[in-house]
């Protein structure tokens, strides 16, 4: 490998991606705009390609960056491991679970089932990866994590996995309070404006594809393909896009008012989420208190499945 890739230039360019910016990649890694742009400049100059493209939309990646970006995560996620085995040798027995959840879990399940584990004095070190279906049960599949919350995927996806469900999800359509939609909730009316779409390989895009169809809607042309939380989050509050999004990613914004769910019927992109695991994973103290935790979430009356 090339000596002068550091770790700053992965943790730079997978952070502008995350944040689909880069003002928003400064301020996570408490940066400022200038450095993170002269760290990324650094290294597309390293790798003699062009990562990223700027615009009015943001940033988008090109074919290069696509290809590179998988690997940086993956470099990264290593990393990190490594470094929490280490911790957890000098961790006087605290186990640890290696978990990745997909971003409605972890915006949804994951602080119900922290606050049982607390409630049952649980000795259970947590390390959460959160990122899209595939990306996820890859590092699961190689051993990198030893399991995964999220939707049922496709049968190519679940190769050598367990797969036990946990409840049903549908995807929400939403949208601005206020939105000229809510006049008229149609969807056949959604090309009138741009639209927030769940690109290739995201566990939703059967099931929001198989609504259109239904209805005879054609796939917008004007859409932005991402199931990133924070950039759907930040780009619907603030413009007239339509998002179609796990309904737990926007459970607490829908609650809090910032968000309104458009009423339209959406039974059919109900799929079931379930823990993931290796099909040939040995039983685990760890991953069985994990899974206590997460049936005591489950089973809490303010849960909403």
């Amino acid at each position: 490998m090339d000596r002068r890739i550091k770790i700053r230039h992965l943790q730079t360019f997978t952070e502008i991606v995350r944040q689909r910016s880069l003002k928003g990649a400064a301020r996570r890694l408490l940066l400022t705009q200038p450095a993170i742009s002269r760290t990324l400049s650094e290294l597309e100059e390293i790798l003699g390609a062009e990562l990223l493209t700027r615009g009015r939309g943001g940033i988008a990646l090109t074919p290069e960056g696509e290809f590179f970006l998988p690997h940086a995560q993956t470099s990264l996620a290593a990393l990190e491991q490594g470094l929490a085995g280490i911790a957890q040798a000098g961790g006087a027995g605290v186990a640890q679970m290696r978990l990745g959840a997909l971003p409605s879990v972890a915006a949804r399940l994951m602080p119900e089932v922290l606050v049982e584990l607390g409630r049952m004095e649980a000795d259970l070190r947590l390390v959460i990866t959160d990122g899209p279906h595939g990306y996820l049960t890859a590092l699961l599949r190689d051993g990198q994590l030893d399991a995964v919350i999220g939707r049922l995927g496709a049968p190519e996806t679940m190769r050598g996995l367990s797969f036990t469900q946990l409840y049903l999800e549908r995807v929400a359509v939403v949208v601005r309070p206020g939105h000229p939609i809510l006049t008229d909730p149609d969807l056949r009316r959604i090309g009138d404006w741009p639209v927030i779409y769940p690109p290739p390989g995201s566990a939703i895009r059967p099931f929001v594809e198989r609504l259109l169809i239904a209805q005879g809607i054609p796939v917008p042309r004007r859409r932005v393909e991402s199931v990133s939380g924070e950039f759907g989050r930040v780009q619907t509050r603030h413009s007239d896009a339509i998002w179609f999004i796990s309904a737990g990613v926007v459970a607490r914004d829908i609650s809090e008012g910032t968000l309104t769910r458009l009423p339209v019927e959406t039974a059919m992109t109900e799929g079931p989420i379930g823990l993931m695991r290796r099909a040939d994973a040995r039983p685990d103290p760890a991953q069985d208190m994990f899974a206590l935790a997460v049936r005591r979430a489950l089973a809490r009356p303010d849960f909403a499945a």
